[in-house]
């Protein structure tokens, strides 16, 4: 079984497929070396992007998360801010400390090469890195997918069984049917079942602590957006609009004259802070992508400050029905939009934060089925098309349209019985396979769509 923490991982911005797995494959290939024998050798390391880490990996920062990874840096620990020091530091010196042990010799424009053109036969999100001797020699040399969410594997496990570490749990499930079936022989809660796969390897207080942590560093990720000003990087000059939206709702608040569609801004500013920080390259949980970074978060704000008083209990409760629902899009279809499409990232997150809210507001695991349903049916076929290879254009403004979409999900399932036609496990299935009918340029390629046709509006 995938986990819970395998989903909802704490890194950076912007994108959990092209900057945090990148970063995870080039720290175990450092973390290589040195274990090997052969960083003492090393003069030179060589990596090689291919696919869609090539065509939009410049936007993506993934050259910048690749140097990080092989300083030695993980995801969830490097420091956003001293991240950057760092890079500017190897472009001015021409050295990298490998490992955080052994300096080399790098020049970024030389030693990264963009490689648009190889075929990757087994993941669109290929790299190759190569460690070389001073006589020219390859000491050694491995190849990882970024397979969607900040997970890697080495290429050769690309669809393999161990790609994810096979924990034994409680209630294993592997589709919706059998998710609904363990409750009702159980009598568990969807969030009970999933705490339950939890806690057979993690003590209770260690998962709600992990759950709670998770929420904090969403809650102040929308918290910091809605502060932040000036224009996003990457030459769009894409104006930060959280602050200035903020402004106008906090004051909008205390007029007489109040639109009823208010609370539908609100969610869309939460789902912008925190979009704009991803992709200012900020502290951000990928949830399930980075991509898709604001839409749990911005619907989990809606339930605490505009629902009902919540509690760290029914904060994670989400946060548990939601990661049931992102598992079974993971094992059964993609999260990734080089592989999917955005119907991967924005239609998953959109899924997964509509079961939330549904668990949350009383909903049976039914009526949590059904919103979790409802969520991707209405984001299929939703091409990944960003302008100039970032995450901005039409990205953001996704964001804060999925968690409008994931709480009218909730809100229209609850009011039903949880029979429906159209099941979950069907809708996961017709999403991957219309992300394998779908052409390579509309995924996460900047080949395709509004990426290629902004020049003509």
């Amino acid at each position: 079984m995938i986990g819970t923490f395998d989903l909802f991982k704490i890194g950076i911005g912007p994108s959990s497929s092209h900057t945090v797995g990148p970063m995870k494959a080039a720290a175990r290939f450092a973390d290589h070396l040195a274990d090997n024998g052969t960083l003492k050798d090393l003069c030179r390391v060589k990596i090689e992007l291919f696919g869609s880490l090539a065509w939009t990996g410049h936007g993506h920062g993934t050259d910048k998360a690749v140097i990080l990874g092989l300083a030695g840096n993980f995801p969830e620990t490097v420091d956003p801010e001293g991240a950057e020091t760092l890079i500017a530091n190897v472009r001015e010196t021409g050295s990298l400390r490998v490992a955080g042990r052994r300096n080399v010799a790098f020049d970024i424009a030389n030693d990264i090469i963009f490689d648009g053109v190889a075929e990757t036969p087994n993941h669109p999100n290929t790299l190759a890195f190569t460690a070389i001797d001073a006589q020219g020699a390859t000491l050694h040399r491995e190849r990882w997918c970024s397979i969607g969410g900040g997970f890697v594997v080495p290429e050769d496990q690309v669809g393999a069984p161990g790609a994810v570490e096979d924990v034994c749990v409680p209630h294993p499930f592997r589709s919706g049917k059998e998710l609904l079936e363990i409750g009702t022989e159980t009598g568990l809660s969807i969030a009970g079942i999933v705490m339950a796969n939890e806690t057979a390897t993690l003590p209770a207080d260690q998962v709600e602590q992990g759950l709670d942590r998770i929420v904090q560093v969403m809650m102040a990720c929308i918290d910091r957006g809605l502060t932040k000003e000036g224009f996003l990087p990457g030459g769009l000059n894409v104006k930060r609009r959280a602050p200035s939206l903020h402004r106008r709702l906090v004051a909008a608040s205390h007029s007489n004259s109040r639109a009823q569609h208010e609370v539908m801004d609100w969610v869309s500013l939460y789902a912008i802070a925190v979009n704009e920080e991803n992709a200012a390259g900020s502290r951000v949980v990928t949830a399930p992508t980075n991509g898709a970074a604001g839409i749990i978060p911005a619907t989990l704000r809606y339930f605490r400050d505009h629902c009902r008083e919540a509690s760290p209990e029914n904060m994670r409760v989400f946060l548990l029905t939601a990661a049931a629902i992102g598992v079974l899009f993971k094992m059964n279809a993609s999260i990734s939009g080089a592989e999917v499409g955005c119907q991967g990232e924005v239609g998953v997150a959109c899924s997964m934060a509509a079961a939330g809210l549904a668990a949350v507001l009383g909903g049976t695991n039914e009526q949590i089925e059904n919103a979790a349903e409802i969520g991707m049916e209405h984001h299929l076929g939703m091409t990944c098309d960003p302008i100039g290879g970032l995450v901005q254009i039409p990205c953001i403004e996704r964001n804060a349209f999925g968690a409008v979409k994931a709480i009218n999900a909730a809100s229209l399932a609850l009011q039903g019985d949880g029979s429906h036609v159209v099941t979950l496990d069907k809708v996961i299935a017709t999403m991957r396979e219309t992300g394998r009918d779908m052409q390579s340029k509309y995924k996460e390629t900047s080949l395709g769509g509004l990426a290629v046709n902004l020049a003509e509006c």
